[in-house]
């Protein structure tokens, strides 16, 4: 007798090929869709995948423009600089005009100053020798796309306004930078020009529609959580999802709510009122949220009352670590999902590397163990030759043995040499196919890198893209991989 599938839609789905790798959803703590009744969605870099390099070019010409009119060079205008330089994840030192990438315990493994490289000793005097303190004052984390171009427009101006002046004041730099390339935003030098050629500047999914239609049809209920003001998101929906599938007829038909405006993470922490968005634009409060307008403002509170079920039930989907993902785990139970719009070329380089990947780990592995028994042979040489320095006559075996011991040192260093310098050597490859000046997002070195530390905490699934749902049953049981410490790894 054949026992029946608990769930109908299993058996539907046995026999089909598993998501391709630039589709897979990654899982770090274990989630049942089947108990998901809400899923959130940020907008911007989430729902909407922006062209990065459009972007970053479209926002540095933008920003440049406002720091000449506060008196920058008009040679600025001219410098080169290069949009590929910065990804997520690195930290800017206001204070020495630094950009730092760091491992998961805070040590900088990677530096730059402008456009040069710091040496590992300049590393190491700098930042090696006091404990460091990311979250003060002097340090700003770079953890949105959003963000990129102030990395890239810093970078190339440090190294420009050195060669000029010989001197610059990094953290009015960066002050300055900050501030123009957000008015660049708020007074329309940026957003209107996106809208005005969406195509340019966003790429539109042609399985968006499909996946928020297969999750409403499997009972779910969604709703969209920007900080982007009503007019703007309302064109961008319209892009993306008008005439994406034929049961809708607008944008909004996929959504039992939407909320502009948000002013995250702040909406997380702090208290503000609910505003309906009217079709003039006119704003009128309200305390009832419902399907149909689109609405400003509010907080958590309020819209989980809304939501009308546990926290615990709600899956919000967004690509900023702080502002969507970090703040919706620490205050509340909403269960998360990162978008990193990254992946697909981390795990193009990934297959890619393999067999060299697969090598280091092998050199990591020998080093070790070449260094453990250079020092059991250091440890008796030492012994041996401590005794003869003191004046003791060793015996012809003990004299013969040290000699021996002697040249199985000089044999294993020369080993441990040619480990290392193959071991740097094929790294940098690694790297330079990853990111030519940072390497893998998610690494730094050997060790998970601060980005990646931070997906592997707060962000309990990730994958490259929203469409990637579209690959799994609404009802999906993703299970994360069994945890396991150092000494159940070598038995």
């Amino acid at each position: 007798m054949q026992l029946q599938l608990p769930l109908p839609e299993l058996a539907q789905l046995t026999g089909t090929a598993p998501p391709t790798p630039s589709h897979r959803i990654f899982c770090n703590r274990s989630l049942r869709l089947d108990q998901i009744e809400w899923i959130g969605f940020d907008m911007d870099y989430t729902l909407a995948i922006y062209h990065q390099q459009e972007m970053d070019r479209l926002s540095i010409e933008a920003t440049i423009s406002k720091l000449l009119d506060r008196g920058y060079p008009e040679a600025l205008r001219f410098m080169p600089y290069r949009t590929n330089f910065p990804i997520r994840g690195l930290l800017v030192d206001r204070e020495l005009g630094n950009v730092l990438k760091m491992d998961r315990y805070k040590y900088v493994k990677r530096a730059y100053h402008g456009m040069r490289e710091l040496t590992r000793e300049e590393r190491r005097r700098i930042y090696d020798t006091h404990r460091l303190e990311p979250a003060s004052d002097r340090f700003h984390w770079v953890d949105t796309l959003y963000a990129l171009p102030e990395v890239t427009l810093f970078a190339a101006a440090v190294d420009h306004l050195e060669q000029v002046a010989g001197t610059c004041d990094y953290d009015a730099l960066f002050s300055d930078v900050r501030e123009c390339i957000d008015r660049s935003h708020q007074d329309g030098s940026i957003l209107d020009r996106i809208l005005a050629d969406l195509p340019r500047y966003v790429s539109r999914d042609p399985h968006l529609g499909e996946t928020l239609h297969q999750l409403r049809s499997a009972g779910k209920k969604l709703f969209v959580l920007t900080n982007s003001r009503a007019a703007y998101t309302d064109r961008m929906m319209r892009y993306l999802l008008d005439d994406a599938h034929p049961q809708y007829k607008s944008w909004r038909g996929y959504f039992d709510l939407v909320i502009t405006a948000a002013r995250k993470p702040s909406f997380f922490t702090d208290e503000a009122p609910f505003q309906e968005v009217r079709e003039d634009g006119a704003l009128v409060a309200t305390t009832k949220l419902e399907r149909g307008p689109i609405y400003a403002g509010g907080h958590l509170a309020l819209l989980q009352q809304a939501l009308q079920t546990t926290p615990d039930r709600v899956l919000y989907v967004g690509d900023h670590i702080f502002g969507d993902v970090l703040r919706a785990k620490k205050q509340t139970a909403w269960r998360t999902m990162m978008i990193v719009q990254e992946m697909e070329s981390e795990l193009e380089a990934h297959a890619a590397l393999r067999h060299s990947l697969a090598r280091l780990d092998a050199l990591e592995e020998l080093r070790f163990r070449l260094i453990d028994e250079l020092r059991f042979l250091q440890r008796d040489y030492k012994a041996l030759q401590k005794r003869r320095d003191a004046g003791a006559t060793l015996s012809p075996a003990e004299e013969a043995e040290r000699v021996r011991r002697r040249r199985a040192i000089d044999r294993l260093k020369a080993r441990i040499r040619v480990t290392e310098r193959e071991h740097d050597h094929l790294e940098l490859g690694v790297d330079h196919r990853f990111h030519p000046y940072w390497g893998s997002l998610f690494k730094a070195g050997p060790e998970t890198s601060s980005f990646g530390h931070q997906v592997e905490v707060y962000a309990g699934l990730y994958t490259a893209r929203v469409s990637n749902l579209l690959w799994y049953s609404p009802m999906h049981y993703f299970q994360s991989p069994r945890d396991r410490m150092p000494h159940e790894l070598h038995p």
